[in-house]
């Protein structure tokens, strides 16, 4: 099931959610709408899953080909899973993913025999199928989220909704439960949105990114080709960290071989840390001196705050613990930087 969106628009009284925004989600593709708070993301994902509507005669919603921008979302046959499970305490594990099916008008109900065998099989999938007796309050947040996600599957959607589904877990949950998502969407193969703010998260499980800032879509393209080719400032220092400088103290940074993207003689660049490569300082050397500010050498990389000697600007640095060991570096020793790849944009963009 495709989803389209197109021109919409959205106020909640003077404040402007969404100005015109456009979505294409193929058929069977997991896709990321990743934006800082307030971007739009999540009014977005509710009018596509009809708990909002555009602003009237703004746009419309398409699942398909078939205009559903007016249909309620119990008619839309969307699974929308929320950020804080919602489930319901009273009932077990099994009566929860059993909910959707149970309150179903009589006639389009199937069989208690059928509800069950949907059911375990759901959570089969979810690998709960174990716990169906269990209660919302003897599960781990990871587990609920699970059951969650088995709810909103047994109703069979056309389309899968997601709220920052990994937002009220810890770093270790998440990152688990991120990587089980996508082998659970490999696996059923349904189209799926996803919202979130976090970068990581959205670069590593979507097949497609769809970047927001102020009720705008900045970029959409796939996890590398946003982060390799961004198409804005906001873009590129969203996706991680970036060092923002100016040209003119950066003569002669450039690595013999880097790829030509020179900014104009007064304008500003960008480099990612780990595209900083760190040489000894030498009187005959290439590249700006710098300083060694700060030295943090703790966990798989070193990362390293220089100020360079010429226009004083802060410089953040990435390099292998190896690389730090064969430099010998110490707080306030002399460097030369190299910039193995760099970025620069329009002057009519906004740093």
């Amino acid at each position: 099931m495709s989803i389209e969106a197109h021109g919409i628009r959205k106020k909640f009284g003077a404040y402007t959610a969404l100005d015109g925004v456009d979505l294409n989600v193929p058929q069977g593709k997991l896709v990321a709408l990743l934006g800082p708070s307030g971007s739009g993301k999540t009014t977005l994902l509710r009018i596509i899953a009809g708990l909002e509507f555009p602003d009237p005669g703004s746009g419309r919603v398409l699942f398909h080909g078939d205009d559903v921008t007016d249909l309620p979302a119990g008619k839309r046959r969307v699974g929308f899973v929320f950020q804080h499970y919602a489930l319901f305490r009273h009932m077990s594990v099994f009566d929860n993913v059993a909910f959707g099916l149970r309150v179903r008008r009589r006639r389009d109900r199937p069989s208690s025999a059928a509800i069950a065998e949907r059911a375990h099989r759901l959570l089969e999938l979810v690998q709960l199928d174990g716990l169906a007796g269990r209660y919302p309050s003897q599960l781990s947040g990871g587990e609920r989220q699970r059951v969650a996600l088995a709810r909103a599957l047994a109703v069979e959607p056309k389309v899968l909704l997601l709220d920052e589904p990994f937002g009220a877990l810890d770093a270790r949950v998440r990152k688990d439960l991120r990587r089980w998502l996508r082998r659970f969407h490999d696996e059923i193969q349904l189209t799926t949105i996803f919202v979130t703010h976090d970068q990581e998260e959205a670069l590593e499980i979507a097949d497609e990114v769809v970047i927001m800032n102020k009720a705008h879509v900045e970029q959409v393209g796939t996890p590398q080709q946003v982060y390799d080719k961004p198409a804005s400032p906001f873009v590129y220092q969203f996706l991680g960290n970036v060092n923002v400088l100016r040209a003119p103290a950066l003569a002669g940074a450039r690595r013999r071989g880097a790829a030509p993207d020179e900014p104009s003689p007064d304008g500003q660049i960008y480099v990612r840390p780990h595209d900083i490569e760190l040489t000894p300082h030498d009187a005959g050397g290439d590249g700006p001196s710098a300083i060694v500010r700060h030295i943090h050498a703790a966990g798989p990389h070193a990362r390293l705050l220089l100020e360079q000697v010429q226009s004083r600007e802060q410089v953040e640095v990435e390099i292998s613990r190896s690389e730090l060991a064969e430099l010998n570096l110490k707080t306030n020793d002399l460097v030369r930087m190299r910039l193995r790849q760099t970025h620069s944009f329009d002057e009519d963009y906004a740093i």
